[in-house]
């Protein structure tokens, strides 16, 4: 079943949403990462569940949703969690499941400690779980040890002005590179890669998407008081195993952030649900279907 776009404005902000409008359906939010936008779960949406009611929402300053300037505090995960928790408020959608990859599990997790009844199950792709001290510091020893290169967009975008000066005019350069071999051959669908190269060269793009990792401090602040916090609804981790950023050290010691949670392992890079969307949409599908006390 296809899925129809539309914007919406809530006192937050005006938000792009994909949605496949099935109402009747139970709702499954999908929050999406950088530089992608809502488009990166079209290729999974074909294989999950077509009774579930997909909503996908542009995060702020990405896809087509606003672009916040001169307000870095708007892009800490937990201020995008509170968008999304708007935008379904808006949509008068009360209980639901919630995925995310990329910073779209950061955000995710974030929905999920705001408003923990609402959320029935919980999926992460690719992203370090924000209560798990442990485990993040056992990947960043890990990463730096091999010299942090996997690091360097995240340093290069903190700079002030770099990504605005340096970006605009080369947006396909720059978005491609992030695809890799994956986007080169293919496995990740051509069009969904136009696709975020299209979004990225909207005006101040490159500056809303620097955003999310100038408020990284920040962000950095609330997690190390979350640390050892645990999730209460049943959980699901699936994890790209060739990912260079979110290494396997990143799973250490999870299950002690959650009441329930499983991991899920499958041989793809950090585009997991693109490059593997059928796989990805099975792993879901049995979650969503499996029964929990």
């Amino acid at each position: 079943m296809p899925m129809n776009t539309y914007k919406m404005t809530v006192p937050r902000g005006t938000f792009n949403i994909r949605d496949r409008g099935n109402k009747d359906g139970f709702p499954v939010v999908m929050l999406h990462g950088w530089p992608e936008s809502s488009y990166c779960w079209e290729a999974a949406a074909v294989f999950l569940d077509p009774s579930l009611r997909i909503i996908a929402p542009d995060l702020r300053g990405l896809g087509e949703s606003e672009r916040t300037l001169n307000n870095a505090a708007a892009y800490q995960k937990a201020e995008l969690a509170k968008d999304m928790v708007e935008v379904l408020d808006a949509l008068k959608v009360d209980a639901f499941f919630l995925v995310g990859h990329d910073w779209g599990g950061i955000v995710a997790q974030e929905v999920a400690l705001l408003v923990p009844d609402r959320v029935k199950k919980l999926v992460m792709m690719n992203i370090p779980v924000i209560t798990n001290a442990k485990g993040y510091a056992e990947a960043i020893e890990v990463i730096y040890s091999r010299g942090a290169v996997p690091f360097w967009y995240q340093h290069f975008q903190q700079m002030p002005g770099l990504a605005e000066g340096m970006i605009p005019g080369n947006e396909e350069v720059w978005i491609r590179y992030f695809f890799g071999r994956a986007g080169k051959d293919g496995t990740i669908d051509p069009q969904a890669i136009a696709e975020y190269i299209r979004c990225y060269r909207i005006a101040d793009t490159p500056a809303a998407g620097a955003a999310y990792y100038r408020a990284m401090r920040e962000d950095a602040k609330r997690w190390k008081a979350l640390a050892g916090v645990r999730f209460s609804m049943p959980a699901l981790y699936i994890h790209g195993n060739e990912d260079p950023v979110i290494v396997a050290e990143n799973l250490n010691h999870i299950e002690e952030c959650f009441d329930a949670i499983r991991v899920e392992s499958v041989k793809a890079g950090h585009f997991v649900q693109e490059e593997k969307p059928r796989e990805v949409a099975a792993l879901m599908n049995a979650f969503f279907k499996q029964e929990t006390v």
